[in-house]
């Protein structure tokens, strides 16, 4: 039977999708559900969309929550609006991604969940709902978005080195650069500059240390 669409009962909520890089691999946030029918299984988190929020605030309100960090890339991925996407109901995803720095992470959750976890990006357990969707969308768009946009600012400290630089953006895309392109390519942009210090020595030689001359995102060509 078809229901006149003034009497439907459709749901917006609202899902977050939070890269990081840990121990040179990408990362991704998940929770995992207490509820049926997903009891055990993993999620994104999100939530229902609270009356007079708006889908950027609620996502702003994950990212802070989950992770204590309440400013970084954030950015709207899709709208996912499979009719039996969720079997309890008519439920329309607004989906956005993240990418936050590790450093300082606290991860919290709360009751609603049973617990909250970095997976590899790449290596992903079986998700809830249509999350597997979500994750393939979100690791494409950050991909495609590194090869255009200045972004991996966000998952950096605010001085790095060149070898961290490239180690993000190959923990991100998944592959090997070619040291020397990079490197040629990147101080010829102007996206960073050097801060005059050097990381510790440590194992290897002081490195000269950089910072992006700007923390917001801006439209360049990168790959």
């Amino acid at each position: 039977m078809t229901i006149h669409p003034a009497k439907q009962n459709i749901k917006v909520a609202v899902d977050a999708v939070i890269f990081t890089i840990r121990d040179g691999r990408l990362m991704t946030l998940l929770i995992q559900m207490k509820k049926r029918p997903f009891t055990g299984r993993w999620a994104f988190p999100g939530g229902l969309l609270a009356d007079r929020q708006t889908a950027l605030q609620a996502a702003r309100d994950i990212l802070c929550a989950q992770t204590g960090v309440c400013q970084s890339f954030l950015e709207q991925l899709a709208t996912f609006d499979g009719p039996r996407r969720d079997p309890l109901g008519r439920v329309i995803s607004v989906a956005y991604f993240a990418l936050i720095p590790s450093a300082g992470l606290t991860l919290t959750t709360t009751e609603k969940y049973a617990d909250v976890r970095w997976w590899p990006a790449g290596e992903l357990p079986p998700l809830a709902y249509d999350h597997k969707e979500i994750a393939a969308a979100a690791l494409a768009r950050l991909r495609a978005k590194l090869g255009y946009t200045n972004i991996a600012w966000s998952v950096l400290p605010s001085e790095f080195s060149l070898t961290e630089l490239q180690s993000a953006y190959e923990a991100i895309l998944g592959q090997r650069l070619d040291k020397r392109n990079f490197r040629k390519k990147f101080l010829s942009l102007g996206l960073i500059r050097p801060t005059g210090g050097k990381s510790a020595g440590g194992q290897h030689r002081p490195a000269a240390l950089y910072r992006f001359r700007s923390r917001q995102p801006s439209l360049v060509d990168i790959l």
